[in-house]
């Protein structure tokens, strides 16, 4: 099991580093040993003995301190429940979810982020109350040697809670013996051995980040280099440099990194790049796109990339991870398939056609005794070769069902053929088809968005906008994705109130839908179609029919009220011109007269959102929040890089959360350049002197905590 694993590493080799974290991106902040990692556990085993097989949340950012407590609960015999912390005016219905739904005793968390709790959340009550609350970077050695027992192979290791599913969550229950099959299977697939260097920037409580990141490394007794989320995202580069100086043969991630790199990334930050030693780029947890493989691989050639490196696969959080991947040496298959989708339900023959057609990337083979079938899901019988239909799974790795919640364990992950009562299979929801053993995955029958590798449920988006304004009409909308442009956006359709017809406020209407989808998803919305009442597509059951809504709005077939596209508009774009400003290395340095004023800097952010969101300029009320224009993550950091860039100055990721105004982040900007050469600053801003460090401090790391919990998982 992966606790004699690990106490097998502290006999064998005690000082070697298992992990290294770089916080910002670049510079090591921190590392574990495998002795100092098996001492902290223990201490945090010690005090968790009491709460033996009962459940412990996990609330920490992406750290070293993660992985110390989640090896204390494995110590401890301690069922870990991996969850992020609720970010800033965020609701904490999904958090309650989870506690209730686990039944968590204890949890795990450090001394401030506790207090964060204490102070954001004191009306909760509810949540405070039946939680014992340990802070884990307060616990001092425990004097006694605390002896780990060896868990039995069934037993409960963690649960994974699936994401999207605000209202009902549920936890994937995931045993020690689910754990050590997946491991042996990455190991297999991937090729690894004890050469095998692993950088990752993945979330640690994300299965791929938790069971790719950090147990593979262990199971090897390989060193991980791990950063931040918010790192990567803020520049792409500094996943590539990690690669780079640490010589890893091993990292990845979902489908959209890649292609951050490749749109981001400037030429001349390739002059010292040495990917020559990357020869497992896996890519997965979303829809592989064969355009973003050239693309990377045309752009990073130069630096030493093969593109023989990348690695397409497939998996999810009920097979604990990894359930399909390709041959390391071999190029990733990619086939130009004919497959009508008209219904996604149905079964439809493959046949490599034009190249006009689709190109749909393999996401490999099956390994070691794990089997995947193509089945009807609606007759429940196996298909025929280059059919497409769900995806079956069966193996070592496939999880034992959802935490108490019998029915849907059983339908779920208890499925049969109905002619050759061949079983149990996981029902994985997904659709696609074999094609010479290679797994191809072509849609997803339960209506899941993945956006960035993050999954969402329609009818979670649906409920938001039904909720984001009184003109709305309750379960009459669809929420969808489709391409454009290479990458995965949402469109809304959705059906306005008789009575508010003839008497509509188009504006304030798309701009609550943006508003609310942005706050509560961190979705920025592509497109908007408000409908007449009782005209949106359903079944006779009533059930809303998203395809249908889908076609209907890529052929205009809707007869609507208002439609809201984001690329409608078109903006000009020429930035405020600084003086004796330069894109460089170095900050910018301006004579006191010509320091950016907080009108140059809003004006600049107005012109930016203008182009980023396709929006007039004139249509953006600096006063309003970021959120009102859908800002998502990876926008926002956007935002915050170019602008530093034309500033000459570092700014945080985070600063569109920690000052969420235009007006705001051009009134803190202007403070600080003038601060920073003034000790006499513009008597306008001085106000914002008094704010107390510590509070900036917070702030920061709220928006860091927030900005991160944004990204993939499934």
């Amino acid at each position: 099991m992966l606790v004699d694993i690990l106490l097998q590493r502290v006999q064998i080799q005690p000082n070697h580093k298992g992990y290294i974290f770089l916080q910002d991106g670049e510079t090591e902040s921190d590392s574990l040993t495998y002795k100092e990692l098996d001492r902290r556990a223990k201490s945090i085993a010690s005090h968790l003995q009491q709460w033996k097989g009962e459940r412990a949340l996990l609330l920490y950012p992406s750290g070293l301190e993660f992985i110390v407590a989640f090896f204390g609960c494995l110590y401890a015999g301690v069922v870990a429940v991996p969850v992020y912390p609720p970010k800033r005016n965020q609701k904490l219905s999904r958090l309650l979810s989870i506690v209730n739904d686990s039944q968590a005793k204890v949890a795990l968390t450090s001394t401030s982020i506790l207090a964060d709790i204490g102070q954001r959340w004191e009306k909760e009550t509810e949540l405070l109350s039946q939680l014992k609350w340990v802070t884990t970077d307060a616990i001092e050695a425990n004097p006694q040697e605390f002896i780990p027992t060896s868990p039995k192979p069934e037993s409960l290791a963690f649960l994974q809670y699936t994401s999207g599913s605000t209202g009902a969550p549920k936890g994937v229950m995931v045993t020690h013996k689910n754990i050590i099959h997946n491991q042996q299977l990455i190991h297999q697939a991937f090729s690894h051995s004890e050469k095998t260097i692993l950088v990752g920037w993945l979330p640690l409580f994300h299965d791929m980040g938790l069971i790719g990141n950090v147990l593979q490394p262990i199971y090897l007794g390989t060193p991980c280099i791990l950063m931040p989320p918010v790192a990567f995202l803020q520049k792409p580069i500094c996943w590539l440099k990690a690669i780079s100086k640490y010589k890893a043969t091993t990292s990845g991630g979902p489908n959209f990194a890649y292609d951050l790199c490749a749109k981001k990334i400037q030429p001349e930050d390739l002059a010292n790049l040495d990917l020559s030693s990357w020869d497992v780029a896996f890519n997965g947890a979303e829809p592989l796109r064969a355009q973003t493989l050239e693309q990377f691989s045309q752009k990073f050639a130069q630096c030493g990339f093969n593109y023989n490196a990348f690695y397409p696969c497939y998996g999810m959080a009920e097979t604990t991870l990894f359930t399909t991947g390709g041959d390391k040496n071999q190029k990733p298959v990619i086939k130009n398939a004919l497959a009508d989708q008209s219904e996604k339900t149905s079964l439809v023959e493959n046949k490599i056609s034009s190249a006009e057609s689709p190109l749909l990337v393999g996401c490999g083979h099956t390994y070691m005794d794990t089997t995947v079938i193509i089945a009807n899901p609606e007759s429940l019988i196996r298909c025929e070769k280059g059919q497409v239909g769900e995806i079956w799974v069966s193996g070592g790795s496939i999880a034992s069902g959802y935490w108490n919640r019998p029915e849907a364990t059983q339908e779920t992950f208890q499925a049969y053929l109905k002619d050759t009562e061949e079983g149990p299979f996981l029902r994985t929801g997904d659709l696609g088809f074999l094609l010479d053993g290679e797994l191809f995955v072509t849609g997803r029958l339960k209506d899941i968005i993945i956006i960035r590798g993050q999954n969402h449920y329609p009818q979670d988006i649906e409920l938001t906008v039904q909720k984001s304004h009184p003109a709305l009409r309750p379960n009459c909308g669809a929420a969808f994705s489709l391409e454009v442009e290479g990458e995965e956006r949402v469109v809304v359709v959705q059906e306005v109130e008789r009575s508010y017809l003839h008497k509509l406020n188009v504006d304030e209407v798309i701009e609550a839908i943006r508003k609310a989808v942005s706050q509560d998803h961190q979705l920025q919305i592509y497109g908007i179609v408000l409908l007449k009442t009782a005209s949106i597509p359903k079944t006779s059951s009533g059930k809303i029919q998203r395809y249908l809504c889908r076609k209907l709005f890529l052929e205009d077939g809707f007869s609507t009220v208002a439609i809201w596209k984001s690329d409608n508009i078109a903006s000009s774009f020429e930035l405020p011109v600084l003086i004796n400003a330069y894109k460089g290395t170095e900050k910018t340095t301006y004579p006191k007269s010509d320091l950016p004023t907080s009108e140059l800097i809003k004006q600049w952010v107005i012109k930016w959102l203008a182009k980023e969101l396709k929006l007039t300029e004139q249509s953006i009320d600096s006063s309003k929040s970021f959120a009102d224009y859908g800002l998502d993550s990876v926008v926002a950091v956007q935002l915050a890089q170019d602008l530093g860039e034309w500033l000459g100055e570092d700014l945080d990721a985070t600063i569109a959360w920690n000052f969420p105004t235009i007006e705001s982040v051009a009134i803190h900007l202007a403070s600080k350049l003038q601060l920073d050469l003034s000790s006499q600053p513009d008597p306008k801003i001085s106000n914002l002197k008094n704010l107390r460090e510590n509070d900036i401090e917070s702030s920061i790391a709220e928006g860091l905590e927030k900005l991160e919990s944004l990204l993939v998982d499934n």
